[in-house]
């Protein structure tokens, strides 16, 4: 029936897990629990999540290279054996008691996606800009807004697949960096008119990075944005915005002004509290400053 797929890296998923495993096995149906890890650089992580394997129909793949976020997905997929895949991110809290029994009302549908969502509160200054961020974008993140633009509103961090509308898809095993492999996938399932469903199921997502780090990670998908340009046009605002800025002939302008304040924005944005306005900014910038090169 159900094979729940969860892909980990420095990070202890046990509890996440656990509350699964009950909720799966008061719903009375045949499942499985499967989490990869992608060969975590810290003993410890995998250490702890080898007691998953002493849960029934619960196990642990330890993957001897790094593969990335695309391929640890694919390869879960071709170890699952039900007819259903559940997706979810490592960093996430069950918060709803029904959780697996509110995916199960909706298997009429190929693709349903439950949602995520933030603590209302801070959990620490240091990551206080991917907050910022999340918190504000969860306000268009109930099932009615998603339903809006189903495909663009695609997120693998919480979302059941059949098998067979997975399989003929996948995850995009190119994409290296950090970034867009949603978006691919949302673009495919477009094109192929599967039937996608967004229900209020979500899970909390607990795992923010500091504000560096997350910096970073835009500044990567940026740079996969750039790659693939041609492919993403017309499903990506920031692509929208850079178009308008060459249309104009602003565009090298922008990349001068990035360079000149990047450092600025920098100690702005890493702040305890930064301005999401600032980020737009950054990541505007610095993508100008890419297409230049």
């Amino acid at each position: 029936m159900l094979s729940i797929l969860i892909p980990t890296y420095n990070y202890d998923c046990r509890c996440l897990v656990s509350d699964l495993h009950q909720q799966a096995q008061q719903a009375g149906i045949a499942y499985e629990i499967i989490v990869a890890d992608d060969a975590s650089p810290e003993p410890i992580y995998k250490e702890k999540n080898r007691e998953i394997n002493t849960l029934l129909h619960c196990r642990l793949i330890e993957l001897p290279e790094n593969v990335g976020r695309a391929r640890i997905r694919n390869r879960l997929a071709d170890e699952a054996q039900y007819e259903w895949l559940l997706f979810m991110d490592c960093d996430a809290e069950v918060i709803s008691p029904t959780f697996i029994t509110d995916y199960l009302r909706h298997t009429d549908a190929e693709v349903i996606c439950g949602g995520l969502c933030h603590s209302d509160v801070l959990p620490s200054p240091t990551v206080s800009l991917r907050y910022a961020y999340e918190k504000r974008a969860d306000k268009r993140r109930a099932a009615r807004y998603r339903e809006r633009k189903p495909y663009e509103q695609f997120t693998p961090f919480n979302f059941c697949i059949r098998r067979d509308t997975f399989q003929a898809i996948r995850f995009d095993e190119s994409i290296h960096e950090y970034g867009h492999e949603d978006t691919l996938f949302g673009i495919e399932l477009q094109r192929r008119q599967a039937q996608i469903r967004h229900i209020d199921n979500p899970l909390r997502h607990t795992g923010l990075e500091e504000n560096q780090v997350f910096l970073e990670k835009t500044r990567a998908a940026l740079r996969n944005l750039a790659t693939m340009e041609s492919i993403l046009q017309g499903h990506s605002s920031l692509l929208s915005a850079y178009g308008l800025l060459k249309k104009f002939k602003l565009h090298r302008l922008a990349a001068h002004w990035f360079t000149q304040h990047e450092q600025q924005l920098t100690l702005q944005l890493t702040s305890s509290l930064p301005r999401l306005t600032n980020f737009n900014l950054y990541k505007l910038g610095y993508y100008c400053s890419l297409m230049k090169k």
